[in-house]
C-alpha cells in the first residue's frame, strides 16, 4: 500500500497537484465553510432564540405544541447523518442553485445539516446568561424584543461565538465528505485522489491542510471570544 509513496512518479504528480489544483481546492472548501456557516447562522440563531424565550416562563411564552413541534424538528434534522442527507435534498438544492453537484450546490446540504446544530448551540449559550439580568430589564418595562435583542444576546456573545466557532470547523469536516457527491474543495482531491486513483501522499496532504485550516479557525474564533468577554476586561 505504501510501498510506492515516495517513488519518483508519485512525488511528480503530488508536486504538479500540489500547484494547479491545490491552491484552487483550499479557496474551496473556506468559500464553502464560511458561507455555509453565515447561513446557518442566519437560521439557527432566531431558531436558538425562540428554543428559550418561547419556552414556559420565557419572555415570551408560545404555545406547548409549537415549541413541542419546534424541538422534533430540530432533532429530526440533527439525527439525519450527513452522507444521507446530501443525497435526500438533491431536489432542493437542484432547485435552489440549478445543479446538485459543484462546489456551490454543497453549500445547501451543509446550511441544512448545520442549522439545527447551530440552533442548539445558540440555546445553550443563551442558557447560560443570568436570569438576575432578565429579570432586572423586565422590572423596568422592557419589551420581549428588547430583552432579546439588548440583553440576552449581548450578554450571551463570548459563548456564542465559542460556539460558533465549533460550528465552522464541525461544517469544514461536513465540507470534506461532500466530495462524495461532486462538491469541490480539499475533499474532492483527498476523494478524486487518495481514494480513487490510490494517490495516498495527496490524501495526505489534503489531511493535513484540513487540520491546518481547523487550527485557524479555531484560532480566530477563540480570540474573538475572549476580546468579547467583558469579565476578562
Amino acid at each position: 500500500m505504501f510501498d510506492k509513496l515516495f517513488s519518483p512518479e508519485v512525488l511528480e504528480e503530488t508536486l504538479w497537484i500540489l500547484q494547479n489544483e491545490i491552491p484552487l481546492a483550499v479557496w474551496e472548501t473556506v468559500y464553502v465553510t464560511v458561507l455555509a456557516t453565515a447561513f446557518a447562522i442566519v437560521l439557527g440563531l432566531p431558531l436558538g432564540v425562540l428554543l428559550v424565550v418561547g419556552e414556559k416562563g420565557g419572555v415570551l411564552p408560545l404555545p406547548k405544541g409549537v415549541m413541542h413541534m419546534l424541538n422534533i424538528f430540530i432533532n429530526l434534522l440533527r439525527s439525519v447523518p450527513f452522507l444521507i442527507l446530501m443525497i435526500m435534498v438533491f431536489p432542493l438544492t437542484r432547485l435552489i442553485v440549478g445543479t446538485a453537484v459543484g462546489t456551490t450546490a454543497s453549500i445547501v446540504p451543509l446550511v441544512i445539516a448545520a442549522f439545527p446544530f447551530v440552533a442548539r448551540l445558540v440555546e445553550t449559550s443563551l442558557r447560560e446568561v443570568n436570569p438576575n439580568i432578565i429579570e432586572m430589564a423586565q422590572s423596568m418595562g422592557a419589551s420581549p424584543f428588547q430583552i432579546i435583542v439588548k440583553v440576552l444576546i449581548p450578554e450571551s456573545i463570548p459563548s456564542l461565538m465559542s460556539n460558533f466557532t465549533v460550528a465552522i470547523t464541525t461544517i469544514l469536516g461536513y465540507s470534506a465528505m461532500s466530495g462524495i457527491i461532486g462538491g469541490g474543495g480539499l475533499g474532492k482531491i483527498a476523494i478524486n485522489y487518495g481514494y480513487y486513483r490510490y494517490k495516498y501522499l495527496v490524501m495526505l496532504i489534503a489531511v493535513v491542510l484540513l487540520i491546518i485550516l481547523v487550527q485557524i479557525f479555531q484560532s480566530v474564533g477563540t480570540r474573538i471570544s475572549v476580546k468579547s468577554d467583558k469579565r476578562l476586561k
